[in-house]
């Protein structure tokens, strides 16, 4: 029977501290500044890494040991500790405040774990052993990558993109899952792969238009270009 809950948190413009200064703790705190946490990082000597984020203002920095308080305001907290007594003190803190943690590899001191993360644009693939073995998680992620090309972002934001001309048009869900198949089954992620937009936007037209729904080759370019954009500036 699994332990635990799959979910997605919503960090952004949420306060994260992340305890540490090691590289581990500036991948932590990457992964909290790419989803949009005002992150805040607790530690009295932190490696060249997080010296860059904080150089390039993607998180502040309290040059200190940790101490009880500290963890006041956080939405959540993720530490990499080593030492029985600060994990414990971590933990306590959290607890009392009803704040989520995870303490790195110590999942007897975690509320939630981390799993190991594939992002393609919009598309997020992740894959957890429940902690078991983080490093066989981050190799099945590996593997999973030959499946889930680059292409797949944009792969993403076009069938978006199609299935809002469709409820547009007053398409019921069925049908709209009906379409979301044959463009699976269609060669548009082989187009976008091969770096052929204009194929593939001429192919979801035309899937398009087997559906009862007309658009302009040239409004379904400047859309999805608009989306392409946005996506970037996200990033």
């Amino acid at each position: 029977m699994p332990e635990y809950y799959p979910v997605m948190l919503d960090v952004r413009g949420r306060r994260a501290i992340v305890l540490g200064g090691d590289d581990l703790a500036a991948e932590k705190a990457a992964a909290l500044v790419a989803s949009g946490a005002r992150v805040e990082v607790i530690h009295p000597d932190v490696g060249e890494a997080l010296l860059g984020m904080v150089e390039r203002g993607e998180v502040t920095l309290r040059m200190k040991r940790y101490e009880s308080g500290d963890l006041e305001g956080a939405f959540v907290v993720v530490a990499v500790a080593r030492e029985q007594e600060l994990i414990e003190a971590i933990w306590r803190e959290t607890q009392e405040r009803g704040q989520p943690v995870n303490i790195v590899d110590v999942p007897r001191y975690c509320s939630f774990i981390l799993p190991s993360v594939l992002r393609r644009g919009h598309l997020t693939v992740t894959v957890s052993t429940e902690g078991a073995s983080p490093g066989l998680a981050k190799r099945v992620r590996r593997q999973l990558e030959e499946t889930f090309v680059p292409a797949y972002g944009a792969y993403v934001d076009l069938a978006a993109l199609a299935r809002a001309y469709l409820r547009r048009q007053g398409v019921d869900y069925e049908t709209r899952d009906l379409f979301v198949e044959d463009f699976m089954h269609s060669a548009v992620l082989e187009l976008l792969n091969a770096g052929e937009t204009a194929r593939a936007l001429t192919v979801t037209a035309e899937l398009l238009q087997a559906y009862g729904v007309v658009v302009e080759g040239e409004v379904l370019r400047r859309e999805f270009a608009k989306e392409q954009s946005n996506v970037a500036s996200e990033v």
